[in-house]
């Protein structure tokens, strides 16, 4: 059976209503219906799919959460994988990278050599990572701090 797609990532998080306002105040999400999991969560919708859900970290999680999720350790440190960074395609780079500006939420430009992607990174509350790529014609006469086509083959 192939998959499909990428149905959501869950943040875990010390501060669930601080990253349920990242999400929607920095990336422009909206907090939407969750089933009942008697355990606190925010699900975060772009247009009608939920793409991120927000639940309390191991640290602060119920015993229904623990149960649920498979949580026994109470260490914040304790992951469940190395995942570098969650991406999304997006749209409006300029009015975006303005937007970024103006809150106070710090992002890195970067060009995959001469790809047609022009790219944001930033970090969520809890330092997740988020990769935004916008159509690299949106990019027209702005230069990235790093173009990897700049880079040596050697390394």
């Amino acid at each position: 059976m192939p998959l499909a797609h990428i149905e959501h990532y869950l943040v875990a998080a010390d501060d669930m209503e601080r990253t349920r306002d990242w999400y929607r105040d920095v990336l422009g999400m909206h907090e939407g219906w969750h089933p009942e999991f008697n355990f606190p969560v925010y699900w975060m919708y772009l247009g009608d799919s939920d793409v991120v859900h927000i639940s309390q970290s191991a640290r602060n999680a119920t015993d229904n959460q623990k149960v649920y999720l498979g949580r026994t350790s109470q260490d914040a440190g304790a992951g469940t994988g190395a995942v570098d960074h969650i991406a999304f395609r997006a749209s409006g780079l300029r009015g975006m990278m303005a937007q970024f500006r103006e809150k106070g939420v710090e992002f890195k430009e970067r060009r995959a050599g001469n790809q047609a992607l022009y790219q944001l990174f930033l970090f969520d509350p809890n330092g997740v990572k988020v990769e935004l790529n916008f159509d690299g014609a949106e990019a027209e006469g702005i230069e990235p701090e790093v173009n990897a086509a700049s880079f040596s083959k050697k390394n």
